[in-house]
């Protein structure tokens, strides 16, 4: 019990199980099974499960909640992708790549409203909670998202503008997944409440972490090619906490980024983060936000052998390869 490979796994079966309509609805479904079913780390419907048996031995009764939650997620991807011009996601074609635009539009459409019946099958008097968590935190990932895409026409974005969208967009979906889990255990509210506040911390470190491997990790194992974020100009953790230090090297960093895109602007740029320490930066805040998790999850009333589960869940994301 309590092992995080085996929610894992659970949430895996579920997805691979999961029946779409074939025949003349295949240009319909076929892309959703294939999101689906490209793998990834499935954090959300692990938090989701583990919480749920932290707090009423309920895997069981919240695997289609779990589910949801991940279907949820894999459509704000194939939103996401179509958004950023994505040609490759966990090492595979995109969605609108494979397909096209208008497909994956309507594929994710699709999802958000199966996400929702999914995340609907919980009992009658926790419903409406449920739904409103999950309705709440759908819209904070949108409003992440907005936020992201205002941050591209910003020559500079302040570090606290850049930390709040990433807990709207990251951050938020994180612990709703954790709160809903908790509900379905029969946690209370202030319980409830803590878990929440530890998803939103754990996905605050997990960004910033993602952030440091589009830029310090390894291709073969992060699943896109690195640098991309560099060559997008895209406002990460990296480059905003490097632009807003000022001095000579914010200077040289702003010059860089005027580069054309390709391995020569990648390789200035990253050795412009290890002058200025970015690297070791990255590792601290991550580092304090996966502490400010495992402080909300002592606050809470389960016992030490279940907090010491989710104290896992952070050892596995600090220090990842992908």
């Amino acid at each position: 019990m309590f092992r995080i490979s085996e929610y894992s796994a659970m949430a895996e079966a579920k997805i691979r199980a999961l029946d779409f309509p074939k025949d003349n609805l295949s240009g319909l479904y076929a892309p959703i099974a294939y999101g689906m079913q490209a793998g990834g780390k499935r954090l959300r419907p692990t938090l989701l499960l583990m919480a749920a048996d932290a707090f009423g031995d309920a895997a069981d009764k919240a695997i289609n909640p779990a589910v949801g939650i991940e279907m949820f997620h894999n459509f704000t991807l194939l939103h996401d992708d179509v958004m950023d011009n994505s040609d490759l996601r966990r090492g595979r074609p995109t969605v609108h790549s494979k397909w096209d635009e208008n497909t994956a539009i309507l594929s994710g459409d699709t999802m958000l409203t199966l996400a929702t019946k999914l995340i609907s099958d919980v009992d009658d008097d926790i419903l409406r909670t449920v739904i409103n968590t999950f309705n709440d935190q759908a819209l904070r990932v949108y409003e992440g998202q907005r936020l992201d895409m205002d941050f591209e026409s910003k020559e500079e974005v302040a570090l606290d503008e850049y930390i709040e969208m990433i807990k709207a967009k990251t951050g938020a979906l994180l612990g709703g997944a954790a709160k809903i889990g908790a509900l379905i255990g029969g946690a209370s509210e202030a319980d409830a409440e803590k878990m929440y506040e530890f998803g939103l911390m754990l996905g605050v470190a997990f960004q910033i972490e993602d952030d440091f491997l589009d830029t310090f990790g390894n291709a073969d194992t992060f699943g896109k090619p690195i640098g991309g974020d560099i060559n997008n100009n895209k406002k990460t953790f990296l480059m905003v906490k490097a632009l807003v230090s000022g001095g000579p090297n914010a200077e040289a960093l702003k010059a860089a980024l005027k580069m054309a895109a390709g391995p020569t602007k990648v390789k200035t740029v990253t050795r412009i983060y290890e002058a200025m320490g970015i690297a070791e930066v990255c590792k601290a805040e991550v580092a304090s936000y996966s502490s400010k998790a495992l402080t909300a999850i002592k606050k809470t009333s389960l016992s030490d052998d279940r907090k010491d589960a989710f104290r896992k869940i952070i050892e596995k994301l600090i220090g990842r390869s992908k």
